[in-house]
Parts: structure tokens; sequence; C-alpha cells
């Protein structure tokens, strides 16, 4: 039998409160990585009308214009895993590619829908040679690390294999980089995943969306229920992303904060290794003690990490550290100059 923590991932702030016997709002949870920054919402969301079926015109065209696609290029779903779940199910093919570690759900999905599965470790042999006709999986900027990659030559070396790509763009919003989309007029096997989620500060809101040519898409659609999301996620949705100055805010404050916590981290010799990242979270390498054991360090001051032993390649020497306030940054840092000591 699979162990129950074979595709767990962070964030869950009731099961740790439980543990060391704590209020949930005295938990710093660092081990989710939702933007501890979020969007104005204008809209009073006790006064929506809940009589009638939902529309999602609206949401559609704030969607097109912010990713500069077509409505009918996009479909929703109820969150990124529904998307992926969805998408794993509809496609009529029997090999997977993914290349890891990489975010659980797509090693869960594919074990579900019988996929033949090949990983391809990102660190030690990204340039690996694929099989003829796979479905490809990319996350970009990945996880858990959070690194962007440029994927010009991998993408011109999956063509050539005819392979269906996804390429997983979850945590590109935190980032000035570029988008796979403008490579949806050149290939037509080409999805990306988007979910709004990550960036919007919403993991209760559940959206989620693929993007590719306007014949997949329709194919998609043909196969899914008329209704996937609420009235109250399209609307939360189309109010967030119509407020511009938070994208900006976002990257600035995030930015800021990554960059002091990084000369900090490098200070310790209980850490090996901080992984270069272009997104709201930081991997690190641990020296001395394992990720189980720095958890149980960070009890006693309510910390949540995320251990990464459970991803690909990777074993009970990586840590994941989102970045959140300044406030929470310091008691981490409060609490690490202590571990120091301990570990020298």
């Amino acid at each position: 039998m699979k162990s129950i923590n074979q595709f767990a991932h962070g964030g869950n702030i009731k099961a740790f409160s439980k543990k060391i016997a704590c209020k949930k709002k005295d938990i710093i949870d660092l081990s989710s990585n939702i933007n501890f920054i979020k969007p104005k919402i204008k809209n009073n969301l006790n006064k929506l009308e809940i009589s009638e079926y939902p529309t999602y015109e609206k949401l559609y065209k704030i969607i097109s214009k912010t990713y500069s696609v077509k409505a009918s290029e996009i479909e929703i779903f109820n969150g990124g895993s529904s998307a992926i779940f969805t998408f794993f199910k509809h496609l009529d093919l029997n090999h997977c590619t993914i290349y890891s570690p990489a975010y659980l759900e797509y090693k869960k999905a594919a074990k579900i829908f019988d996929y033949k599965l090949d990983l391809i470790n990102r660190f030690d042999n990204i340039n690996k040679e694929i099989k003829e006709n796979s479905l490809v999986i990319f996350v970009n900027p990945s996880t858990p690390e959070g690194k962007y990659y440029d994927l010009k030559k991998l993408i011109k070396s999956w063509i050539k294999k005819n392979a269906t790509i996804l390429i997983d763009e979850s945590f590109l919003d935190f980032t000035d980089k570029e988008s796979v989309i403008k490579y949806l007029k050149e290939y037509d096997k080409l999805y990306i995943l988007k979910s709004m989620t990550k960036f919007y500060s919403s993991a209760s809101i559940r959206v989620g969306i693929l993007i590719s040519s306007e014949n997949n898409i329709r194919k998609l659609k043909e196969k899914e229920p008329l209704w996937k999301i609420s009235h109250f996620d399209s609307i939360y949705l189309q109010n967030a992303l119509k407020d511009k100055k938070f994208n900006e805010e976002t990257k600035k404050i995030t930015s800021n904060i990554k960059d002091d916590l990084i000369d900090k981290l490098k200070r310790y010799n209980f850490i090996e290794k901080v992984y270069k990242s272009d997104t709201n979270f930081l991997m690190i390498k641990l020296n001395k003690l394992s990720a189980h054991r720095l958890e149980n360090e960070l009890i006693k001051y309510k910390i949540m990490i995320r251990d990464c032993s459970n991803f690909d390649f990777l074993d009970d020497k990586y840590v994941r550290i989102a970045i959140k306030e300044k406030a929470k940054m310091k008691i981490l840092i409060k609490a690490f100059e202590k571990i120091e000591k301990r570990y020298k």
C-alpha cells in the first residue's frame, strides 16, 4: 500500500495546530506558497445575486485580456488540480513524461489514468530524449525550487517527437518572464495551465484555467459540465484581475523580502545551498540535519515549512520556505539563529 504522504503538499494548518496544541491563527505557515498579499475586491460578496445560474462571459473576457489570448482559447476549471485530472482523463494517450521534481498531482493523475510514466531529472538530465507521442509535463517556473527555464530548445525537441505538451505556468505571474503562449500559433498540441489560486491569494476560491487552440478547447468543453465554478469564485477573480497595482506590488514586495532572506540564509552552516528562485518560495538543501529534524526544531516557534522528501529525485535534506510578511521572516531568522548555535 502506498504511503498517505506520497502526494502530500504544504498548507495543512489545521493538522499542524492540532499536533502542537495551539490556535490556527498563531501558526506561521511557510509551507504553503500562496501569495500573502491580497488583491482589492470592490464587490460586496454578501450582496451577490445567487438565485440564478452563473454565467462566465465577463470572466472569460478579463482572463483573455490578462493573458492576451482569445476567450475561445480558454477553459475554466474548479482549481488547477481539477484541470490536471480532466486533462489526463480526456486525452487519448498512454505515455507521460514529467520533468521532475514537479507538482505531485501530475504523477498522481498519470497513475490513476494508467499512463506509462517516465520521470526526467531536471537537475541532472534535462536534455534526455523523450519517447515519441508522449504527453510532456513541465512546470515553469518549477516547483519546489522556483526556477524559470528558457524552453525554446526543449519545445523544438518535443515537437519533433510529436509530443502533447502541457506547460504549467501557475507561478509565472510572480515574475516578468515570458510565457509559452506565443507558441500556440506554431503548435496545435500545446496546452498551458494557469492556477489562479497561487498569485491571487485565493486557495479557497477554486479557479484554474487551461489555454490552448480553439479546437482543443472546444473538444474539452464538449466533455465538461456547463457549470464548474460558483458565482462567488467568478466575481472574486474578476475583481482580482482588475487590480493592476496588485501585480506590481506583489512582485516588488516579494522580491525585496526574498532577497533579504537569501542574504541571511547564506550565513548558516546547517544550510548547504539556497537554490535560485524566480518565484515566491525558496528551496534549501540542508547540512548536518534532516528536513524532519528542522521541522521539529521549528515547532516551538509555531512555524511550518515544506519537507520536500516526497518529491522525485529529492531526499530528506531538502525543504521549501514560502516568502511571507517581513514580520514572519524575522521570526524564522530568529529561530534559525538558535538552530545555528546548536548545529555548529
